[in-house]
C-alpha cells in the first residue's frame, strides 16, 4: 500500500493530479485498509473489489498503447460512438473515455456480492441515498465528495 501513497503523492507534486485527487486516493485506500469481515457485517453490502476505473484522456491511442506496453492490458471491448476502450487482461480493470475535462478519474466501480438492482436500490434509501443510471457511470451512487461510485455485481 506505501507504493501506491507514494505513487499518488509523486503525481501531486508534479501537478498531474489535483488536491481533491489525491485526498480522494488517499481516503479510498484508508477506507479499503479498515473495512474487514466485521466491518462488512455491519454494512447493507458485501464488496469484494474494485472492479475498475474510470479515466477521461486526451489522446486515445497513446493511452491504449501505454496500457498495452506497459502493464500488458489488452483491449476487450470498445464502445466507438462514446468513445470508451475498455482494457484488462481477464476483466475489465482500466476504463478509458475520450472527452474533457481529462486526466481524471471520473468514477470507480465496486462489485458487490448478490447484487439485484431491485434490491440495492431499496437498500440505498434505507441510507438516504437514490442511485441514478447513466452512459459514463452505469448505476451508481455519489459519495459524499460527489464522486460517482458505479455498483456492479461480483
Amino acid at each position: 500500500m506505501s507504493s501506491v501513497v507514494d505513487d499518488l503523492v509523486a503525481r501531486f507534486d508534479q501537478g498531474t493530479l489535483s488536491r481533491r485527487q489525491l485526498v480522494s486516493g488517499l481516503t479510498l485506500l484508508a477506507a479499503a485498509a479498515s473495512t474487514g469481515p466485521a466491518a462488512a457485517q455491519q454494512t447493507p453490502f458485501t464488496s469484494t473489489r474494485i472492479d475498475h476505473i474510470s479515466i477521461q484522456v486526451t489522446d486515445m491511442a497513446r493511452s491504449v498503447e501505454f496500457y498495452e506496453k506497459i502493464f500488458g492490458l489488452k483491449v476487450l471491448n470498445e464502445d466507438k460512438e462514446n468513445e470508451i476502450v475498455r482494457m484488462g487482461v481477464t476483466r475489465i480493470i482500466v476504463s478509458l473515455h475520450r472527452k474533457p475535462p481529462v486526466g481524471i478519474v471520473d468514477h470507480f466501480a465496486i462489485a458487490i456480492d448478490d447484487f439485484d438492482r431491485e434490491a440495492v436500490t431499496a437498500e440505498l434509501a434505507k441510507h438516504g441515498l437514490t442511485p441514478e443510471q447513466n452512459l459514463d457511470y452505469g448505476f451508481f451512487v455519489r459519495d459524499p465528495e460527489g464522486i460517482p461510485v458505479q455498483i456492479v455485481g461480483a
